[in-house]
């Protein structure tokens, strides 16, 4: 009874103490901001060359870790660490250095694959990672900012190299430049922007590609002998910029901005005028003409010599030319006599201008004159053609209105004329019908006398048949009547 009774008691504190045991001591919970690195304490022992468990299977610090959550693991087979996250803040970049793997050969940095150690080509970005601290280290740097104005050279510092016995490309023969993959100056320049370039693989070069001014004057003066013996300086500024393309060579072969000045363009500048100018007399340089050939002569050397290293010369301004002052005294005696000389001649030219003017304005005002009188005869012609012209205009119109008239007069006779023979014609035919019918009537009658009488009784006596007479004979007045027939009127005859 008691062995059961100490059984349940021992159950119910293991129900109590088990999940405790569970909850704090079995728990991994790493925070905002932090990572578990856990540990195998048991299980498969590394290799004495190995620091970092590549499976769980094996002892030792394992490989992955544990981000932000609530994790259980048994104490007795693991341990954990927790550790900060790896933090990159803005405008910086990380690089990591693979603490496990093969060793590198060959004096070699950079880890060619997952299974060697040494430096990761790429970089990690801003922001947060988890990153093993026993498995990588991780080392810091700031982005590479390129301004507007500048450029990037880059040198690959990583790589094949003559050295281990691989030459250079013939296409990358000139300048000394080399293509990806091997130690030297890339052709390849960065722009402007922002860039993460891991430092163990590349180093960049700033090189300021916007228009540089540089003054040589005082102790950088150019001095030189001319060609009668006298020491001449000049002081001035030459105005140069960079060639984009050609900066990679430029900055390897020759340097920075400085190396530049020293060793291309001020000796360019030293060596033409010390050249050039032994040629001329120390007068020569006092006369503007002479200086200023001089000064095209001087920018067209520097642009020739200087443009096939990159640098591009864009002006070269000579600015004083300082001779000896005694050469300087008599030119400047002979400069004032001759400029007394334009002086007179100035004036006497400026006499004869204003005689000049005179006489053009006598002849502007005559030519004035003659102008307005021909002006006015030329108006007198002109309205005289015009009336002229106006009266022969009048007569033409009255002539032929005149003709217009005697051709209506002409036309309206014509018609009057033809209206009368047209009416005489009508007549005529009328006349001529009129003769026909009493032809053919007295035709019918027989004669022309018995048609008089048959007309005559018809008119006298119409409807009498018979008039009572002398007996004795016949014929009108007297003469027994007879009988005629009433004439039967003929078209258009008389009744």
């Amino acid at each position: 009874m008691k062995l059961a009774a100490f059984g349940i008691i021992l159950l119910l504190v293991l129900l109590v103490l088990l999940p405790l045991f569970v909850w704090f001591g079995c728990r991994i919970e790493p925070g905002n901001g932090e990572i578990a690195v856990l540990i195998r304490k048991t299980g498969k022992p590394l290799p004495p060359d190995e620091l970092i468990a590549r499976s769980p299977e094996q002892q030792g610090i394992q490989l992955e870790v544990l981000g932000e959550g609530r994790y259980f693991r048994n104490p007795y087979t693991w341990d954990w660490e927790i550790l900060p996250i790896t933090d990159v803040p803005a405008g910086k970049f990380a690089v990591l250095v693979r603490k496990f793997g093969r060793d590198l050969t060959d004096g070699r940095i950079i880890a060619p694959d997952d299974e060697s150690k040494g430096v990761l080509a790429d970089v990690l970005g801003t922001g947060k990672h988890r990153i093993n601290p026993y498995a990588y280290e991780v080392r810091i740097y700031d982005d590479v900012r390129i301004m507007p104005g500048f450029i990037g050279v880059v040198t690959s510092v990583s790589g094949e190299d003559v050295f281990n016995g691989v030459r250079n490309e013939n296409a990358y023969q000139h300048g000394f430049l080399v293509r990806p993959g091997r130690k030297g100056v890339l052709a390849d320049v960065l722009k402007e922007g922002t860039h993460r370039i891991n430092p163990f693989i590349y180093s960049v070069a700033l090189v300021n590609i916007q228009s540089q001014r540089h003054e040589f004057s005082g102790d950088d003066a150019i001095s030189f002998l001319t060609v009668d013996g006298f020491s001449v300086s000049l002081e001035g500024t030459v105005e140069f910029n960079i060639d984009e393309s050609l900066a990679p060579r430029l900055a390897h072969e020759v340097g920075n901005m400085e190396d530049i000045l020293k060793k291309l363009i001020l000796p360019s500048v030293h060596g033409f005028a010390r050249l050039e100018g032994s040629k001329k007399a120390a007068t020569e340089f006092i006369i503007g003409e002479s200086r200023q050939v001089f000064q095209t002569q001087l920018e067209k050397y520097l642009r020739e010599n200087c443009r096939k290293w990159g640098v591009r010369i864009n002006s070269v301004l000579i600015r004083d030319i300082i001779v000896p002052q005694e050469v300087a005294e008599i030119i400047r005696n002979r400069e004032l006599a001759q400029q007394e000389a334009r002086k007179y001649a100035e004036q006497i030219e400026q006499a004869r201008s204003e005689a000049e003017l005179q006489k053009q304005k006598m002849l502007a005002e005559q030519n004035s004159r003659k102008t307005e009188a021909e002006t006015q005869r030329i108006t007198a012609t002109i309205s005289a053609r015009q009336k002229q012209m106006e009266q022969v205009i009048a007569a033409e119109t009255e002539l032929k209105v005149a003709e217009v008239a005697l051709k209506t007069a002409e036309a309206d006779a014509q018609a009057a004329l033809n209206a009368a023979e047209a009416e005489r014609r009508v007549v005529a035919e009328r006349n001529l019908r009129e003769a026909e019918v009493l032809k053919r009537q007295v035709q019918a009658y027989g004669g022309g006398d018995a048609y008089i009488r048959a007309m005559l009784y018809a008119k006298l006596m119409p409807g009498v048949k018979s008039i009572i007479g002398n007996s004795a004979g016949g014929g009108i007045f007297g003469l027994p009547l007879s009988e005629f027939p009433a004439a039967a009127p003929a078209e258009g005859g008389l009744k």
